[in-house]
């Protein structure tokens, strides 16, 4: 049966966070499709994955047999990160826009999947494996707005997820989530209601639309 793996990254819970109604909309559709399949889920805000070390880092490139006892302990909390991945049949995740770029708890998470020679390189080992970002925003970084050029989530993460790991990747963007707690944004409502809208229809028929790719 198919396997998911949904991972979450908003440092709000439930309906106070503008990315986790949307990734839980999606899975709640995946999981009517699947209902003997697997859901592997982390929350990253509640219980984020240890930072990268030197010894995290380094014993990807040593030979197993020489690695210190830090080393193996480390890495082989990287393996268990690495091999999620590599189980899954479609990734979910929940980038908001902090700052301008990814939470940290979620670089932190793909600084320890991302290994030249397994899941990076020639060979990507999840290469194809379909993902589904919901990448929020708070304003609009569309072209002509004047925070142009500002987006860096969907630009690092089609690098990172797209040409490094290989993952077939699509987003969903709701965006102007600030504007019903910003008076200067209060015109905006409508259209922040009308984003969020069309995130939910899009997370639903993008769980459909995976279930009978993964069935064809």
């Amino acid at each position: 049966m198919a396997t998911l793996l949904h991972i979450d990254s908003s440092v709000f819970p439930g309906e106070a966070s503008s990315s986790r109604p949307v990734t839980a909309a999606f899975r709640r559709v995946w999981e009517e499709q699947h209902p003997g399949g697997t859901v592997i889920y982390r929350d990253l805000a509640a219980d984020p994955v240890p930072h990268i070390t030197a010894a995290a880092w380094s014993a990807g490139y040593t030979d197993p047999a020489e690695r210190t006892a830090e080393q193996s302990a480390a890495f082989a909390a990287r393996m268990r990160l690495i091999e999620e991945l590599e189980q899954a049949d479609a990734v979910l995740i929940g980038a908001p826009m902090y700052n301008f770029s990814i939470p940290s708890t979620l670089k932190t998470w793909l600084d320890s999947v991302l290994l030249m020679g397994r899941t990076a390189g020639e060979t990507p080992s999840a290469k194809g494996t379909p993902a589904v970002v919901v990448a929020s925003r708070g304003g609009s970084y569309g072209p002509g707005t004047p925070r142009e050029g500002y987006d860096f989530v969907q630009n690092y993460l089609e690098t990172v997820l797209g040409k490094t790991l290989g993952l077939d990747l699509d987003f969903i963007v709701p965006e102007l989530t600030m504007a019903p707690r910003n008076p200067a944004m209060s015109e905006l409502v409508p259209r922040y209601e009308a984003s969020r809208k069309r995130a939910l229809e899009e997370a639903a028929a993008k769980a459909e639309e995976l279930t009978e790719l993964l069935a064809a």
